[in-house]
């Protein structure tokens, strides 16, 4: 992954922090100040090094690491009936506390996801007689 390019430290430069700290009994607060970072942010690097060793100072994305793309089964009974109702997708989303996206993905795929969707067409009534030209109708 690439760093920032306004990054104070790179991975690298991370490294170097902490040893300079752990190996050479150099004080966190200076070289938090010499490096031009916060001490929160030198603490932040240096828990994580504790906790995963040199590739815990890797860059992490920002994102959120798991998305959630479904609804749970009691929720989407809910926003079934509620679709039922003829409520839009916003309106549902909103009563669950969960993303539009999410509800609208979910409800399509049980095809519920447009409003006509929701009628009962009628039967097609078809005319069918004994003998072709029966309905044939001729005004003179």
């Amino acid at each position: 992954m690439h760093s920032h390019p306004n990054a104070r430290l790179t991975q690298r430069g991370r490294l170097r922090l902490i040893c300079q700290h752990l190996d050479q009994d150099w004080s966190l607060p200076e070289l938090a100040a010499d490096a031009g970072i916060s001490l929160r942010c030198a603490y932040k690097w240096l828990a994580r090094f504790r906790a995963g060793g040199p590739a815990a100072l890797a860059d992490r994305r920002s994102v959120r690491r798991h998305q959630r793309r479904t609804l749970d089964p009691r929720p989407l009974q809910k926003a079934v009936a509620l679709r039922h109702q003829r409520l839009h997708l916003r309106h549902i989303a909103r009563l669950l506390a969960a993303p539009f996206s999410t509800v609208a993905r979910t409800l399509s795929r049980l095809g519920l996801g447009r409003l006509r969707n929701l009628e009962t067409r009628p039967p097609v009534q078809r005319y069918e007689w004994e003998r072709p030209g029966d309905l044939v109708h001729v005004d003179i």
